[in-house]
């Protein structure tokens, strides 16, 4: 899959339209089409970080021919990671809780 077919295939599943992403990215709409259509093979590092933050990936997603499922954080999990910081529970305390966890399973 090209870098471009990853693009149109995020930009499609955030529900976003070429205007929208090219709007929210500060990039040509048409610069964009031409990225997705395979016109232009060779994006700038600009460019791939402009769109990498409107989709909520980092630029090797886009550029890794070898993404996998298994790299991927589950929804569920940053859910849980949002909810956690939503409700005042700090990181060091996240990560107490995780070592005490460890400690346990060691511990059985």
């Amino acid at each position: 899959m090209t870098i471009g077919e990853r693009i149109r295939e995020l930009r499609m599943k955030k529900g976003l339209s070429l205007t929208e992403l090219a709007n929210r990215a500060g990039v040509a709409k048409s610069y964009i089409s031409s990225v997705e259509r395979q016109l232009q093979l060779n994006p700038s590092i600009q460019f791939l970080h402009k769109i990498s933050a409107v989709l909520d990936v980092n630029v090797e997603k886009l550029i890794n021919e070898n993404n996998s499922k298994e790299d991927e954080i589950d929804t569920e999990w940053l859910e849980l990671a949002k909810e956690a910081m939503e409700s005042g529970i700090s990181k060091e305390q996240f990560k107490q809780f995780l070592e005490f966890q460890k400690w346990q399973k060691s511990n059985k």
